[in-house]
C-alpha cells in the first residue's frame, strides 16, 4: 500500500516576507536606488473626481 507523501514543513510567513522585503531592499540600494521619506499621513492616491454620494437605503426620494 502507498503512503501519503512527508508532510511540509510550515514556515511563518510574517518571518519570510520579512526577510524577502529586506533582501529586495538591500538589492535596490545596492543597483543606487534611493529611499524617500513621505510625512506621515500623505496618501499616495490622486482623486480624478469628486465625492460619490451613495443612497444605503431604498427609501430615496423618488
Amino acid at each position: 500500500m502507498a503512503g501519503r507523501p512527508p508532510k511540509k514543513k510550515k514556515v511563518a510567513v510574517g518571518s519570510e516576507t520579512s526577510s524577502s522585503i529586506a533582501e529586495q531592499t538591500a538589492a535596490f540600494l545596492k543597483a543606487g536606488g534611493e529611499i524617500e521619506q513621505i510625512k506621515k499621513g500623505t496618501s499616495g492616491q490622486v482623486q480624478t473626481t469628486g465625492r460619490k454620494h451613495i443612497v444605503i437605503s431604498s427609501n430615496h426620494n423618488k
